[in-house]
């Protein structure tokens, strides 16, 4: 061979005689010379020559066919070579790629073989390559060699290549493998990877090929080939050799050779086993078997570093154990050779790859099928699992959730020991946060997912460890409802998964009350949600799709987890969820359902609930009628009606069933469900009263069945009453009463329709058996107190709150009913408990309403309280009385006064009250029950300013008795000086001084109202003046003063409402014997004083109470007295103004007690500019120009008041306004009013409701608290609102 190119500059002369030539140095022809793109040429002959010889020195191999492979790289040469001498170079390149020894060469010849291949058109020396190599190594003399691995190699980097279908090109198929299977005996590592890559693609090849004839090349290798592949894979170390073999394994385990061989392998071990005769060569005794020849093999490639063969081997074994037919016994034997162990190793170091993690998972999924044995192993590698939970269940439908999943629920299930109280709260928080996502619509998930989640939940609850992870129940309440809901959302696509969303509900409502659920305050607030989905959730789902549900299935597992709710030990949350259920008309609902799915196990479900329901509402064992006959009932309620009206003397079924049926009616009706028509109701129970009335036997259950027969028919009746008439059977009517009047029977222990419990006390035939039960409720109500238990909005046992609606609404006989008891038992002996029971539910009753108080004064009360008294001639014990003057107190406060008779009855027991006041003090001093009584002769007083009990208040006025009694409280209280601010409201002196005060404050109110003109008042003024015409309760103005001065809080504020009244009725020209007003100078001066400090008192009824009386006295000085310069001397008057103009102008700066009560203050002001003088430094220091328009500027429709309205309106009187201040008040004022009329503003003088007295003989200060309420109170003036109009209109009037 002759090469030639331009290396060196001597060889210039050679060269061109060269170029010139027509051949190459031997004498080649021209036609097989190429030239070079450098200017070179090439001799093929001399190439192919040099190549074929294995004699030729590597070195020159080497060089040649680095030449060659420049000169390919250049398309003239390429395309030249290609057109004239394609085939020319395939047997020299493949006989030296089997000739030299050399790595080198080798890759140098299968490169440009490669090129070639990739270069020449279809069909043409890429398929000659592959034949001619195929035929090679397929040969009957191949003699494997180290030099083989080269051809192999290119071979398999051919058969990569994947072009024109190169398994057409090999001719001897068979042979070729026979040959590859052949060399895997080889020890050499590198033919083995080289014949293992070749085989993997021989085997995609075939089934790729269309030359294929359907025949599987490898089956009939398979044992063979198999155990060859798996001891090279377990003896190699090389990665590369584990990744042929590995990918050469998995497809062949795609084609199910596994199956077959581990089948075959396994039969002919089993058998030999069995054969006990069979002789066994040793090498035989050291083959491994197949399976644990494949554990063994998978160690090393799951051990590698290289993570692609890692994925390779963990989709092999997914392969290898994902047959139909899959053999359990594999995967036992994988598992105990620690594959579970390797593959948990490499997913705890996958740092959460999603390849690693899903293969890994993937194949664990598989691996715990061999459940005993997989589970110690997971036991181990569990710590693994959770950082992957919270991995896979954020990313939406994830591939291995599911697995993933299973396997944590495998663990919990089964070794709930080796979870730390730190992974069990994890794995909670992993599951609700998925679980809060699906519903926030952050992810999505497969119904399985969703089913699986709440497996596990209800797993962690089961769990031994779930009472000490502190923060389970909160994570149970949270996926409870986030489970139901998307279940509810989902139920179309899915409607099974609804089912386990509510086994899920009811295992935790069952969790939430083990242990001592009442004490744990999560577990309650786990209880109360799971009501609360139910509430929100279940229930109106459930009512809203039930007619479009089509399995039964579905709606027995809606029922069954409600019924579970009721049948837990929590009476309080069981008696919520029936509150819910019963206003959801839930005994409408239940017939719908069985009108729907009129099976048995419906019936059955329907009817235990309804017993259920009965035991929540009833107690007791109430339902047990229903439970007894549910295999009877009917499933139509017209059925039911029908049993109902039957004659059930010798039949116990229907007797069973008539019970269960009225049962059923009547806690249904008490939430006004009518399970049928009125009219056919009413006739069945009509009909079941005619046929069956008779034979009513007495005892304790019949008791109950005739209350809740009367409370039926009551209702029913009362319907009819009220909307049309019904006609009705008078011969059931009487029946019924008569069994009423005859039977025993405790209507105050059943629960009652308001409209049924209204009619029966408008039976004037069952008078006397309804006077019976209420003493029975008196005698119940006065040792147990009473309860309120109300359902729906109409119905609630016979108590306090029924008894107490229907005297207030006097349309029936209950307030008839209740004065003749009491006048019934005054007539007996030894019944005093009975007659304090039903005094006490008196006032109970008026507690509740008030106007209760208006029918008993209508229907005699009084005379009923006055036969009390008069009962025998032996005081009244203390419990007796204390019940009279509780219920006198609640009648006198809340009656009103024209209902109020001014007969002799009331002035009777107002004699008697006086007499055992005295009586009582006289004996034991001061006691509660003689405080309470002057707060009745207060009330008493208090009616007759409005001209009721007129004669019982002069009574009052004008006992000397009584009069003596109260002025020494005073005395003795006024000699006290400094030290009565220890008699306060907490003491026995405090509280008599505080009621003392107070019938004061309502006998001066009263005089004025009884016996108008009678009395000089200004004689007060003057504490030297003892001289009164009559016998009177007197507090000179001096003694009122000291007790403000020096008393408690309470007496401070007592005692300046008796002197604004005491100043009020000076006032008053009606009486003012004379034209002017005497008063010790140095007195007025010192009350002055007094009233002045207390304008700056915390409690601004106090401050409002001395502004007005000191405004008083300064009207007094300009009207009626002589010395009028005490004004003038009074510094406390400027700083009572000054600090008001501080408190409008700069609220910020003014003092904190002022800002809050500048109200009283203005009155102050007011009053000093009405004087005849006004003070100068008024208009000069005070109310000057610049402090009235800063006061305009704060001015807002939200601040203005009535006092302020009042104060601008004065000091326009007076020209302290200018024009632009006047009109900057009138838009003030216009937006004010506007403000009102739009509705936009609450009325802040509105009066507040203190609600009615609940005095008990401990509690006087509620007593107190009210009557100082009716002394503050003023019927004639207006408030809020119109009392703010009034004076704005007023403010506008005086600028004309």
């Amino acid at each position: 061979m002759q090469l030639q190119g331009e290396e060196e500059e001597g060889e210039e002369e050679e060269e061109e005689q060269v170029y010139g030539t027509a051949t190459c140095s031997l004498g080649h022809r021209s036609s097989l010379i190429l030239q070079t793109m450098e200017g070179g040429r090439i001799c093929l002959i001399c190439l192919t020559n040099l190549l074929s010889n294995p004699s030729s020195p590597t070195f020159h191999v080497a060089h040649a066919l680095s030449q060659l492979s420049r000169a390919l790289s250049h398309p003239p040469f390429l395309h030249s070579l290609l057109s004239l001498h394609p085939h020319l170079l395939v047997s020299p390149l493949l006989h030296s790629l089997s000739s030299f020894n050399d790595h080198s060469i080798a890759s140098q010849i299968t490169h440009i073989i490669l090129f070639l291949s990739n270069s020449s058109p279809p069909s043409s020396l890429y398929a000659e390559f592959v034949s001619r190599i195929a035929s090679i190594l397929s040969g009957a003399k191949l003699h494997w060699s180290p030099r083989q691995a080269y051809m192999l190699h290119c071979l398999g980097v051919l058969l990569n290549c994947e072009m024109d279908n190169p398994y057409a090109h090999i001719k001897d198929q068979s042979a070729l493998v026979f040959n590859l299977v052949a060399g895997l005996q080889l020890p050499s590592e590198e033919i083995q990877g080289e014949i293992l890559f070749v085989l993997y693609k021989l085997c995609i090849l075939q089934y790729a090929s269309e030359e294929g004839n359907g025949s599987d090349l490898l089956f009939s290798f398979c044992p063979k080939l198999l155990r060859l592949s798996m001891e090279a894979l377990m003896k190699t170390q090389c990665d590369d050799v584990r990744s042929n073999c590995v990918a050469l394994l998995t497809v062949l385990a795609q084609r199910g050779y596994f199956e077959n061989a581990f089948a075959n392998d396994i039969s002919i071990r089993d058998c030999c086993e069995a054969d006990n005769f069979m002789e066994v060569t040793e090498h035989e005794k050291d083959v491994l078997p197949l399976n644990i020849l494949f554990a063994e093999a998978i160690k090393g490639p799951l051990l590698s570093s290289d993570s692609q063969l890692q994925l390779g081997t963990l989709e092999l074994i997914f392969h290898c154990l994902s047959w139909e037919s899959g053999s359990s016994k594999q995967t036992q034997v994988l598992v105990e050779e620690n594959i579970v162990d390797y593959v948990f190793e490499i997913l705890r170091l996958s740092e959460c790859k999603d390849p690693v993690v899903s293969s890994c998972l993937r194949v664990l999924d598989l691996l715990s099928t061999a459940e005993h044995t997989f589970g110690q192993r997971l036991a181990i590698g569990f710590t693994t699992l959770v950082p992957i939970l919270q991995y896979v269940v954020e990313v939406p439908f994830h591939p291995v959730q599911i697995p993933t999943l299973k396997l944590i629920q495998n663990c919990i299930l089964n070794y709930p020991g080796i979870l730390s109280i730190t992974q069990f709260e994890e794995i909670g928080n992993i599951l609700t946060r998925m679980l809060r996502r699906h519903i926030d619509g952050d992810i999505d998930m497969l119904p399985e997912t969703l089913i699986i989640a709440c497996s596990i939940l209800v797993d962690l609850m089961n769990s031994p460890s779930s009472h000490e992870a502190s923060s389970l129940t909160t994570l149970v309440q949270e996926s409870v409802g986030h489970a139901i809901l998307a279940s509810i959302c989902l139920y179309e696509k899915h409607p099974k998964q609804i089912l386990h969303s509510l086994y899920f509900l009811k295992e935790a409502y069952a969790f939430s009350h083990e242990g001592n659920s009442t004490n744990n305050k999560a577990k309650l607030e786990l209880g109360s949600c799971i009501i609360d989905v139910c509430r929100t959730h279940l229930i109106p789902w459930f009512a809203k799709s039930i007619s479009e549900m089509e399995d039964e299935e579905i709606v027995l597992g809606v029922l069954e987890a409600f019924h579970s709710v009721l049948l837990q030990n929590s009476h309080a949350q069981a008696k919520e969820f029936v509150m819910i259920l019963v206003s959801s008309s839930w005994f409408s609902f239940s017939f719908g359902c069985l009108g729907l799915f009129p099976s048995e196990k419906m019936k059955w479900r329907v009817y235990l609930m309804f017993s259920s329901i009965v035991d929540v509402l009833l107690g007791n064992e109430s339902g047990q009628p229903i439970r007894d006959a549910a295999l009877y009932l009917p499933s139509d309620p017209s059925d039911l009606l029908f049993l109902l009206g039957q004659k059930s003397t010798q039949n116990l079924e229907l007797l069973s069933c008539q019970s269960a049926v009225l049962l059923i009616l009547y806690t249904s009706s008490l939430n006004d469900e009518r399970l049928a028509d009125e009219k056919l109701i009413l006739a069945s129970l009509e009909q079941y009263i005619i046929v069956n009335g008779s034979n009513f036997p007495c005892g304790a259950a019949d008791s109950v069945t005739i209350a809740q027969l009367m409370i039926l028919y009551g209702l029913y009746r009362g319907l009819a009453k009220m909307g049309y008439q019904i006609p009705y059977s008078s011969e059931a009517e009487r029946i019924l009463f008569e069994l009423a009047a005859q039977n025993e029977w405790d209507l105050s222990s059943a629960m009652i329709h308001f409209i049924s419990l209204k009619w029966l006390f408008q039976q004037e035939k069952i008078i006397k058996p309804l006077s019976y039960q209420i003493l029975r409720f008196c005698r119940k109500n006065n040792s147990t107190g009473s309860h309120i238990i109300i359902l729906g909005n109409n119905s609630q046992n016979m108590d306090v709150q029924g008894l107490a609606k229907l005297v207030a609404a006097g349309d029936n006989l209950a307030t008839v009913l209740l004065v003749s008891l009491l006048q019934q038992l005054l007539e007996e002996e030894d019944n005093e408990c009975d007659i304090i029971s039903v005094v006490k539910l008196m006032v109970e009753i008026i507690n509740i309403f008030p106007d209760a108080a208006d029918q008993l004064c209508m229907h005699g009360i009084g005379s009923g309280i006055q036969d009390l008294f008069s009962r025998s001639s032996r005081p009244l014990s203390q419990q007796m009385f204390v019940a009279i003057e509780i219920l006198i107190f609640d009648i006198l406060w809340s009656v009103k006064p024209e209902i109020l008779s001014d007969g002799g009855t009331w002035l009777a027991v107002t004699m008697k009250l006086i007499w055992y006041l005295i009586t009582m003090v006289t004996a034991e001093g001061w006691t509660q029950e003689s405080i309470l009584a002057l707060g009745i002769l207060s009330l008493i007083l208090h009616h007759s300013t409005s001209q009721a009990l007129v004669e019982a208040s002069k009574a009052i006025l004008l006992n000397a008795s009584l009069v003596s009694m109260i002025n020494n409280v005073i005395q003795s209280s006024c000699s006290k000086g400094p030290a009565l601010i220890e008699d306060d409201e907490e003491t026995r002196k405090g509280e008599t001084l505080t009621f003392v005060l107070i019938l004061y404050f309502f006998s001066c109110r009263s005089f004025n109202a009884v016996l108008p003109g009678t009395l000089d008042w200004q004689n007060l003024l003057d504490p030297s003046n003892e001289t009164q015409p009559l016998s009177l309760i007197s507090i000179h103005c001096h003694d009122l003063c000291r007790l403000m001065h020096f008393g408690s809080p309470l007496v401070k504020l007592v005692a300046s409402y008796c002197l604004l009244e005491l100043f009020t009725r000076i006032t008053d020209p009606i009486n003012r014997k004379q034209d002017e007003i005497k008063w010790n100078i140095g007195n007025r001066i010192s009350v002055m004083a007094i009233l002045e400090g207390f304008v700056f008192y915390s409690d601004i009824r106090v401050a409002m109470n001395s502004a007005l009386c000191l405004s008083m006295i300064l009207g007094w000085e300009q009207l009626w007295m002589r010395d009028k310069k005490v004004v003038g001397r009074s510094t406390w008057c400027r700083l009572i103004v000054e600090e008001l103009a501080m408190s409008l102008t700069v609220p910020c700066l003014a003092s904190k007690s002022f800002m809050n009560h500048h109200k009283p203050a203005v009155h102050v002001a007011v009053a000093l500019m009405k004087l005849h003088s006004t003070p100068e430094w008024m208009k000069k220091s005070v109310f000057d120009d610049s402090c009235i328009s800063a006061i305009i500027e704060n001015l807002s429709v939200g601040n203005v008041s009535v006092e302020t309205v009042l104060l601008f309106r004065e000091l326009l009187n007076h020209d302290y306004l200018n024009s632009d201040q006047i009109a900057s008040l009138n838009r003030v004022f216009q937006a004010c009013r506007k403000h009102i009329y739009n509705g936009d503003s609450q009325d802040e003088s509105r009066e507040e409701n203190t609600g009615k007295v609940t005095a008990m003989p401990d509690d006087l200060g509620k007593a107190c608290e009210f009557l100082i309420h009716l002394m503050s109170s003023n019927p004639s003036a207006h408030k809020g609102n119109k009392r703010l109009l009034e004076e704005i209109e007023m403010f506008s009037r005086s600028q004309t």
